[in-house]
This record gives structure tokens, C-alpha cells and sequence, in this order.
């Protein structure tokens, strides 16, 4: 029996990281993705124009790294509860 995608990403999300599996995922991810998810470490949930604030990085960087660390399950977001028009994103370990 095979799960659907949205089952798939719904273990993803239960599972816990460990240091070891959040690193490897983390790997052959572009500098700038590492940057966004260092930044998410230290500070989050952020949207996506704070992350382009603290990174240095220009918006459309941000987006890509976003949307890099997002096919490998390592950030989240969710609709923020300041203003419900702005998603802020999360890592997920």
C-alpha cells in the first residue's frame, strides 16, 4: 500500500531530525540555502523579507533557497499570526 504525497510530507514533518540527518540533508544544498537555514536557526519563524534583511541576501535568493530547503524537508512555513497576507517559514528539526 502506498502513501500519497501529502501522507509523505505529513511523516516528514513528525519526524525528528537527527544533527547528523539535518547536516547530510543539508549538504549538497547551494551556500545560499545554508545561509537561510543558519539564519533560521538562530532567529525564527522569519518571513520571507526578514530573512532577506538579516541574510544580506537579494529577495529572489531568499525565495530559491526557501524553495531549496523546502524539497528536502528542512523548512516549514505557515501563515503568519501578524499578518495573515505573509507566510513566515521555520526550520523543521
Amino acid at each position: 500500500m502506498s502513501m500519497s504525497t501529502a501522507d509523505d510530507h505529513a511523516v516528514a514533518a513528525e519526524e525528528v531530525l537527527s544533527e547528523a540527518e539535518y547536516r547530510d540533508r543539508l549538504r549538497d544544498l547551494p551556500p545560499s540555502a545554508k545561509l537561510v537555514a543558519k539564519v533560521l536557526e538562530s532567529d525564527s519563524p522569519l518571513s520571507q523579507g526578514q530573512l532577506a534583511e538579516e541574510s544580506l541576501l537579494p529577495d529572489r535568493t531568499v525565495r530559491y533557497a526557501l524553495n531549496r530547503l523546502e524539497e528536502v524537508d528542512l523548512v516549514d512555513s505557515r501563515y503568519s499570526f501578524r499578518d495573515a497576507r505573509k507566510q513566515v517559514y521555520y526550520l523543521q528539526h
